[in-house]
Formats: C-alpha cells, structure tokens, sequence
C-alpha cells in the first residue's frame, strides 16, 4: 500500500468536496471528509472494478447508502477514473447535471442505487449479494467462475437506525451472505445533535446477535481498513461482514468536526482555512495533484488487466456452456419472450376463483417461459398464491431457489428487490397483502424512480376481505399507488384479465408493476375473446360491453366490481356501454384516439364503481358523472354483507344512472 499517496488521495477528495458544496452552498459534507480514507482505501486499492466497463458482470459493486453524503462517491468516481469529469463536480446539484444531490441510478456512470432515504441502500446492497449468491450457484462450474465478487456498502447512523435496514441486515445473516461487508461511518453523530441523544446500543453485539461477523476499528487509519476489508473479502464463512469504522465527521474543517454542525453544508464556509490546511493550492479550486492522477491511471491498467482476464474465462465458460449462457444473456437483456401471452393456458369457461388463485396458475406459467423470474413473499406464500412450483426455496443451502422467504419484513422485501433489479441477473416480484405496501412505499416509490422491473403481487384488495375488518381492508391503498409516478397499478376484473396483467407487468422494463388481486372468488367475463381482455389490460382500459342501440350512457370499473357494471347494464338496456380500466397509468399512455374511441365526450353520462376512495375517478366521469366508491373505513362482516352495505352492487349502480336523468 502506498500510504502517502493514498493519505493524499484522501485530501484531496476533501477539497472536491469542500469545493462542490461551497459553490452551491448546498450538500453534506461530514461525509465525504469524514470518510475520505475509508474511499482512498476503496477505490484506491480494494474494489474491483473497470470504468471503461461500468456494468462488468465481475465487478464489486458499491452502494452509498448514505446517499446525502454524494459527494464521497462522486469525487471518487473521478478519482478512480470513470466518466464523471471536474466539470461535473462543478455543477453539483445543478440541472442537468451528472451529479444531484443524491445518488441516481442511470444518471451517473458507477452509480449501482438510487439512494437518499436511509436505510434504503442496505436493503438494496442485501439485494445485490442475494443476486451475487444466486448468480454464483447457478453459472459458475467447476471449470469456470465467472462470479466471485462482494457487494460493500457505506452507511451511517441515520441508515442503521431506520428498520428498513435493520430487517435486511436480519435478512442477511439468516441467509448467510458472507458476499455481503458493510462499513458503518460511526462517527457518533446524526443530523440534529450528538447520536448519544437517541441510541445507545453496542454495534458490535447487535451485528453479532444477527449472525454478521463485526469488527471495530479507526476509519482513518488507511493500513488497518486496509487490512479489515482484506480480510472480510477473504472469509468465506456464511456471515455477511460488518467494519464498524470509528471517524471523525466533517474532518478537515476544525470549526465543526467532530459535531452535529458538521453534518450539513455549515462548515463550507471555512473552505479556505480547510483547503489550506489540506495543503491544497489557494489558486485552484478542484485541485488533483498529478501524482494522485497518475497512481489512479496505473490503478486503472491494473483493472484493466483483471477485466481482461475475467473475459477470457467468461469467453471459455460460453462456449462450454451455451445454455447457460443463453439463460445469462436473457436475464441481462431482461428478455421476455414475445409469444408469452400465448404461453399461459386460457382458463376454462366456467373457471371462477378469485384473482389472487389465478394470478398463482399464471405466474407458474411465466417462470417456465423466464426462468430469470424470481419470486418471494411477507410470510404470506398461502395467501398471496405466487409460489413458484419446482422453483426451490433460496436459502443458504439452496441459493439457486427461485422462492425467496422474507418473513413478515415488507420494507426490506421492497428495498432488497430493488437490489435484485439494480444487479439486473434476475427478474424480482415480491408479494404481500394490499393494506401493508405502506410498509414498503418507500422502496415502491425508489423503483419508480429509479425506473426498476419489480413486480409487486398484492392481495385482499379491498372491503371484500370481510371479517378481519377495516385495519385490512385497504379502501385507499389502491388510489394511494395509482398516484406515484411511473407505477403501473394493475386490479384485473377476472383470471383471463390477469393474465393479461402478468403478461404486460413482464415486458415493463422501465418501471416497477403492481398487481392488485382479490381474496374473495370471481367469475370469468366470458362475452369477449380471451385475447381481447388480455389485450385490454395492456391498453389500460377498453370497452367490456358494447352498446348494441345509440350510445347514452357509460359505466366504468375494474377489479371485483366490473361485474356489477355488467349486471346493472343488462338491466339499464341497450344503450349501455360498459369500460373496464384494470389500468389507469396504461390507459392514460394511450392515444388520444383510442380514449376518445373508448370514452367518447359525447357521452356524459357516466358512473364509475369501485370499492376504494373516489377521488382518481372523476377524471374519467367528468362533472356531469357519478362515483360510487367507499370514501369510508370498513366493516367488520362477512364480505358480501360489507360490499352491500358500502353500495358495492349493480343496483347502486343502476340507482346512480337512473338519478341522472
């Protein structure tokens, strides 16, 4: 190790940071100095990566949980030589920038997760070593190993303290992902006072009593990290590893190191005594001496070299194992095969059974077509229905299982799919009841943003879970999904619709799906072929019934209750039409034309039903129109007597269109 330059190194990243947040007055900068010699050691010698090819499958991946502290990794991205440039770092936090505030996923070169809420990056790293473990158990041969690297992430007090961290790091340990290292900054403080103020737990004991091997050591000592992440990548022994590096926050800027004033952007005022202090030029701003640039071109020759190495195994290991190969490049390409619809048997006339059942036969039939396709489940495998047959339990002894066992951890069953996504190997969906996705939102709203294939399977829909009553019965969950962007919301009306949603959520790649299916039975709509309902659920929204005399009135729906929209049509009469929208984001991405040729404007007189709030409806029935929804909490009761009671039936409806006129 050259200790010198690497301590060099490590001031120098300082002042890229003292510098970036200084000239917007905004940022974190406790971080990026506080753990300057914890990145020096990183991506100055540890990790293994190549910047000219920042998605090799071999690489280690490194996550910055911590996401407010950015400018650590986008300094040392610069440093180690990927496409992030000094005038990126100039333009920190402004508009069209490589560089916000927080880490993007897809907007900066390296950057492996969206991450900015705590927490939210150690699920995904646990995410990321679940796809390292399983990647690894299925390619590799005893001729060939083509996947060997570790997932290290940083994270702070703010991230251990949230639970979405402390159920994937229990998650973790009990699969043994010894793939897995942590480095926890603890510098012993969060963002409004000293971490005394609200924690008090021995690190150490808590990761041990989750099955992690821990160790403690000074985070500025380049040499003893050295040594401490050596060692963690050396140990095979199923515990994910733990370095507890004790540091100074804000380090380099003597007015507020070490204090809770050094969190934020506070101490940039100080950048001039700090840089000097640094030894860095007064003169230039940005400042990498040539000997550091230099020792991080050669650290690039020597990625270079192992890049090169490891693709000429993966070369040999294609060649010896075309199959395998093909099944890799499908999961990276995240490939669906075209005909898939085609691939899942129509079901029988007279099959009736709720969604959640039919949505457990198509599934089986998915993953035979994608056998990249993973699934899991809250402890919920019985009543959520997406147990893969054959697929196999993950686990420690069996990584190549495609059932993955959360237990009753929604939040970081959402941010370790996530993870999944990210590593792009497999293809993740992950199921639970409706009323808990507000446990996960956070990691739902992060796979929207950050554009991720996570399918979510949600069950007990709505007031038709009956007996258990208003705590799980999710009136406003539905609408409370629908309204975060780029989230397709899925509540198919039968087994045929969803289908049709299965085969959709799968060729989505550029965004998270959600499918939201019922507990209590449904009959199939029989009145239309089986391709134009599964046709229909791509559109978003079509025409279910249509009028058979001039058109005067329409009735909307989807989920349980299309089908009272279809009996009360038989009785209102042969002007009426009868739209199904399973999905609103898909229907609202159609063409003005084919909304127009579904809800033509010329018709006013519109009702919608549904068993959920309102509010999202009135855009399609307009001010002239009606909403029977449940804009309430539920009713403990058997199912049918709560959707009586709550106006969920076709006489409401046929009320509602009588009392228009």
């Amino acid at each position: 190790m050259n200790t010198p330059l690497l301590t060099q190194a490590a001031n120098e990243a300082r002042g890229l940071a003292i510098d970036a947040i200084h000239a917007c007055s905004s940022g974190h900068l406790g971080l990026p100095l506080g753990s300057a010699e914890i990145g020096a050691v990183l991506f100055g010698q540890s990790l293994r990566f190549n910047p000219e090819a920042p998605k090799w499958l071999n690489r280690d991946r490194f996550i910055l949980s911590a996401g407010h502290g950015s400018m650590f990794l986008y300094g040392w991205l610069h440093l180690a030589g990927y496409a992030v440039s000094r005038e990126a770092l100039k333009n920190f936090r402004q508009w069209h920038s490589i560089t916000p505030g927080h880490p993007e996923f897809r907007e900066t070169p390296g950057v492996e997760a969206t991450t900015g809420p705590l927490g939210q990056g150690v699920a995904n790293a646990v995410g990321y070593a679940l796809s390292g473990k399983r990647a690894a158990a299925r390619f590799n041969t005893a001729a060939h190993t083509i996947f060997d690297h570790h997932v290290v992430s940083l994270l702070g007090d703010g991230c251990l303290q949230e639970g979405v961290a402390r159920e994937a790091i229990a998650f973790a340990g009990h699969q043994g992902l010894d793939n897995l290292i942590l480095i926890y900054d603890s510098n012993d403080v969060t963002l409004d006072a000293m971490a005394a103020v609200t924690q008090s737990e021995n690190a150490e004991q808590f990761f041990h009593s989750q099955g992690w091997d821990a160790v403690t050591v000074d985070g500025h000592d380049l040499a003893v990290l050295a040594v401490a992440l050596e060692k963690a990548k050396a140990d095979d022994n199923g515990r994910p590893k733990v370095i507890i590096a004790k540091t100074v926050i804000a380090k380099g800027i003597a007015e507020v190191a070490g204090t809770a004033k050094g969190h934020g952007e506070g101490g940039a005022k100080f950048s001039a005594a700090a840089r000097a202090g640094l030894g860095l030029p007064a003169d230039e701003l940005f400042y990498v001496s040539p000997a550091v640039q230099a020792y991080f071109a050669a650290q690039q020759v020597a990625q270079q070299q192992l890049f090169t190495a490891w693709q000429a195994t993966f070369d040999a290991w294609s060649e010896a194992n075309p199959e395998l190969a093909a099944e890799l490049t499908a999961g990276v390409a995240q490939a669906v095969p075209s005909d898939l619809s085609e691939r899942i048997p129509a079901f029988a006339a007279d099959y009736k059974d709720a969604t959640r059942a039919a949505a457990g036969v198509v599934i089986n039939a998915v993953a035979k077509a994608m056998p990249h396709l993973l699934t899991g489940s809250a402890d919920l495998y019985g009543s959520t229905k997406n147990y893969i047959s054959g697929g196999g339990d993950l686990s420690r002894e069996n990584p190549t299982g495609r059932n993955l066992w959360f237990g009753i951890r929604e939040h970081a069953m959402g941010g370790i799919c996530n993870g999944i996504a990210y590593d792009g190997l497999f293809r993740p969906s992950a199921a639970t009841f409706l009323v808990f996705a507000d446990y996960m939102r956070g990691s739902i709203r992060l796979a929207a943003l950050a554009g991720l294939p996570v399918t979510y399977i949600f069950t007990h829909d709505s007031v038709g879970v009956g007996e258990d009553g208003p705590t799980h019965q999710p009136v406003e969950t539905v609408s409370g999904l629908r309204v975060i962007p780029n989230l397709d919301v899925i509540r198919p009306a039968d087994a045929e619709e969803t289908a049709g949603a299965w085969v959709v959520a799968m060729h989505r790649t550029n965004g998270p799906t959600a499918l939201i299916l019922t507990r209590q039975t449904l009959p199939l709509m029989n009145e239309l072929p089986v391709a134009t309902r599964r046709d229909g659920v791509l559109r978003g929204g079509y025409i279910a019934r249509q009028e058979t005399a001039p058109l005067t009135t329409i009735l909307l729906s989807c989920g349980s209750e299309l089908q009272h929209a279809l009996a009360a049509a038989t009785q209102l009469g042969a002007g009426v039409r009868v739209v199904s929208v399973p999905c609103f984001e898909r229907f609202d991405r159609q063409s003005p034309e084919y909304r127009e040729s579904v809800l033509p404007q010329a018709c006013s007189k519109r009702v919608a039903i549904e068993a959920g709030v309102s509010g999202l409806w009135w855009k399609y029935v307009g001010s002239a129109g009606r909403v029977l929804g449940i804009d309430r909490f539920g009713i403990s009761a058997p199912a049918h007597l709560v959707m009586e009671a709550l106006g969920m039936t076709p006489q409401h409806v046929i009320t509602a269109v009588q009392e228009l006129g």
